[in-house]
């Protein structure tokens, strides 16, 4: 079974623009060679770029306009999957029972001198896929995606501009023993990766770009989850603290309680500061945490701040500035500013809620692009987006299906 997933960053238009600018500079045309293969209907140019929401449910994903929340396609799938942001602007991938599977948004921009043409098309599940049985995290890191296969151990690394391309390549290798894991790319060659098998899990290896071990530790028990900081810095959950990667030095950061499990984080570059949730109660079944986890980086220092509601681990994400958005069970967005741990906003969103015996259920998705919230709220079958920086909500619509996952790209 697949544990929830974290995401390593959320500030991805830096890497979607540069992925497009490496398209202009190659051989392929976005408008024409990277045209959906099952469409017969030519891409639309636009007067900008479009950004598109994709919302998986029992049966199916949704694709949505992100800006006016009107559904542009409905596309069938069979059993359980997940979605993750390809960090390219374009595309999803799709983790499925033998491996991830790359749906194209049908958006894109492509680059033209000193501007952009942009355009859409008819969102598809493309032919392209990666990795192995039981797929797992996928990390957008350094101008590379990351995906982990737990059932294999293989990891694969992929080029996102070349799947603007439409060329489904990717480096692999494969760690000593298959388990819930994740991997992520650095810009020098090298690769973070979780030890473990299925058993356990005991920490992580840095490996050089020949995939030689150069620094390990294993201090960290059941170490899940990742985040990306400013300079580099990368974190790593366990449950008894967090992991710290400064280069090849690896820090530990223990917590104040004898069991705190910090499984997922959001990052983001532009902050020294690493938000996480934060569970302490060793023998909970299902533990509705109220308190969340800000780590400093720069000096190891771990901060607990008390929510005041519970919230999930779909509830966690970065706003304008590096801010921390968290969507809480009471049906509200609650802003915190990172460095002084400080609440800067409560924001009312949807109705009161709690978090599912079973992961899998539908439950309320945040993801925040571009400074806009967007809550998908399963009960009412709706999803809305909010203005972070206003409080306002900008947008609204009823969906055909309760919704499990929510993905966005920013075309």
């Amino acid at each position: 079974m697949l544990s929830p997933r974290t995401t390593l960053t959320r500030s991805l238009a830096l890497l979607a623009a540069a992925s497009f600018a490496l398209v202009a500079c190659g051989d392929s045309d976005p408008g024409e060679a990277a045209r959906p293969a099952d469409s017969s209907t030519p891409p639309a140019e636009r007067h900008s770029a479009t950004p598109r929401l994709s919302l998986s449910y029992d049966g199916g994903i949704l694709v949505l306009d992100a800006t006016t929340l009107e559904q542009v396609a409905d596309l069938p799938v069979d059993g359980f999957v997940r979605l993750n942001s390809a960090g390219n602007g374009r595309h999803v991938l799709v983790s499925e029972t033998g491996g991830f599977r790359v749906l194209d948004a049908g958006t894109w921009t492509k680059a033209h001198g000193d501007h952009g043409h942009h355009y859409t098309a008819e969102p598809s599940l493309t032919e392209m896929r990666f990795g192995g049985a039981e797929p797992g995290h996928v990390v957008v890191h350094d101008s590379r995606i990351s995906l982990f296969s737990d059932g294999t151990g293989q990891v694969d690394i992929v080029e996102p501009a070349e799947l603007l391309r439409g060329n489904p390549v990717a480096t692999t290798f494969t760690v000593p023993q298959p388990h819930h894991g994740v991997a992520v790319f650095r810009g020098d060659g090298s690769v973070v990766v979780t030890r473990g098998d299925d058993e356990s899990r005991s920490g992580i290896a840095i490996l050089d770009k020949e995939r030689t071990e150069i620094a390990r530790n294993d201090e960290c028990p059941g170490v899940h989850g990742e985040a990306a900081a400013s300079a580099g810095r990368l974190t790593f959950g366990c449950e008894d603290g967090i992991l710290i990667v400064d280069g090849n030095n690896i820090r530990k950061v223990t917590i104040p309680d004898p069991y705190g499990r910090i499984g997922n984080q959001a990052g983001d570059h532009g902050s020294p500061i690493v938000l996480g949730d934060y569970k302490s109660d060793r023998d909970a079944e299902l533990e509705r945490p109220t308190r969340f986890s800000l780590t400093d980086t720069r000096t190891g220092e771990l901060r607990l701040v008390d929510l005041g509601t519970s919230y999930s681990f779909r509830s966690l994400e970065r706003g304008p500035g590096g801010s921390a958005v968290i969507l809480g069970t009471d049906g509200a967005l609650h802003v915190f500013d990172v460095e002084s741990g400080t609440r800067t906003a409560r924001i009312p969103a949807i109705g009161e809620w709690s978090e599912p015996d079973e992961w899998q259920s539908p439950m309320p998705n945040l993801v925040v692009q571009d400074g806009v919230a967007y809550v998908s709220e399963p009960a009412s079958k709706k999803i809305i987006a909010i203005n972070l920086e206003t409080g306002a909500k900008v947008a609204e619509a009823g969906l055909p299906h309760e919704t499990v996952e929510l993905a966005a790209v920013t075309g």
